[in-house]
């Protein structure tokens, strides 16, 4: 059995001797209920794991239901404690609200109810959170499998890494890649924008925020303003909505509109934002090409190599608190800037024969950074640096 990083944590706050609510959030097929289910098995505490994307209308009362049942096993068991995990909390409306109504009345009753809260949807779960729950929980962020990870599980070599990204459910079958892509389009991407946005968030232009993912798959890694996207898509409306739909796209675990950097602590928005998928499977499954065609186009190879970087260095800024940024002034550009407390560092990434990176000088000069270093040939590899915890940079 592999176990991602994150097991052995949350393995040892279930053996805590105290009550707590635990949140994992993470996108959809990273493996959050499967390792939860294997944690649980593990710990050996008696247990009731359920799931509101089972239940048609799940509602406050079903929760209450499932509370109650904890805590009819709790007392049944003669356990010391009890462990409560619902998966997709996020389905139901005012979850928070219930949340915090039944975790007081534990507290109040010293009941040890462990409670672990899974979602896919990171926008409602930290409204809820922040509404209802501020001081009774501790968050954390499951992301798309690392390439470390899916070469430990699976094999996976660092070229197969880059086109079929990090979604391990996908893994078996990159053999049929007609199968691999139709999956990852019809159980991927659609579900995470039918379920995790459009279900439970207004969107006045489902189609608008469609194209938008789209666009932004296509044009990944590149700066492009709101306001050539309005160009680009039909009946786009104003560049607010745009904005707006990115980011919803981004908190889905989708498609994430990177912000140029500017070396001021106090920043407005970016009016273009860098395209950057999360996975590069989401880029990978809409391309018409096979992993063969694009692997002996350099051009188009160095594209995927950077698209992965970018993945690579947005899925880790979550968890390890740092924040991602690209920067261009003239003719002279960074692919990747990350700042954390004050500390930043800068990244080129190139994958190809020319190395040169004039942009890195320019920005040495100008922010004075810890470190510049490139990703390729004359610096890092980027098949080590995939392996390399960006965090572990400053």
């Amino acid at each position: 059995m592999f176990e991602r990083p994150y097991f052995q944590r949350l393995t040892g706050r279930l053996n805590e001797p105290r009550g707590f609510i635990q949140v994992l959030i993470g996108p959809r097929q990273v493996g959050k209920s499967t390792l939860v289910g294997q944690v649980l098995l593990k710990v050996g505490i008696p247990h009731l794991f359920v799931s509101a994307d089972a239940v048609a209308n799940a509602g406050i009362v079903w929760i209450e239901q499932q509370w109650e049942a904890a805590r009819v096993k709790l007392k049944e068991s003669g356990s010391p404690d009890f462990i409560l995990a619902i998966d997709e909390i996020q389905k139901v409306a005012n979850w928070s609200e219930v949340v915090k109504k039944l975790w007081d009345e534990d507290t109040k009753a010293k009941r040890s109810m462990k409670v672990v809260l899974l979602g896919s949807s990171r926008l409602l779960l930290h409204q809820g959170l922040t509404e209802s729950l501020t001081g009774r929980f501790e968050t954390s962020y499951l992301g798309h499998w690392s390439f470390t990870e899916m070469e430990k599980a699976f094999g996976v070599t660092p070229e197969q890494y880059v086109w079929f990204g990090g979604y391990p459910g996908a893994s078996g079958i990159t053999n049929d890649e007609d199968r691999w892509k139709k999956y990852v389009n019809d159980a991927l991407i659609e579900t995470s924008i039918s379920k995790d946005i459009l279900m439970l968030t207004r969107v006045d232009k489902p189609a608008l925020l469609r194209k938008l993912f789209e666009l932004g798959c296509l044009y990944s890694g590149q700066v492009l303003s709101y306001t050539k996207i309005v160009g680009q898509l039909h009946d786009a409306g104003n560049t607010t909505t745009l904005a707006h739909y990115l980011q919803l796209l981004d908190t889905a675990g989708l498609l994430t509109g990177i912000e140029k950097y500017s070396g001021e602590r106090l920043r407005d928005r970016a009016s273009s934002p860098k395209f950057q998928v999360q996975n590069t499977a989401l880029l990978s499954a809409q391309h018409g090409a096979t992993f063969g065609e694009v692997r002996q186009a350099p051009e188009k190879w160095g594209r995927w190599v950077e698209a992965t970087i970018g993945a690579h260095l947005v899925n880790h800024q979550l968890s390890e608190e740092y924040t991602v940024y690209y920067w261009r002034h003239r003719n002279d550009r960074i692919d990747f800037v990350l700042e954390r407390n004050g500390r930043v560092v800068g990244l080129e990434v190139k994958s190809g024969a020319s190395q040169r990176a004039r942009g890195m000088e320019a920005f040495k000069k100008k922010f004075k950074p810890g470190r510049v270093l490139m990703v390729g040939n004359s610096g890092i590899p980027w098949q080590e640096f995939l392996k390399i915890n960006p965090v572990d940079l400053f």
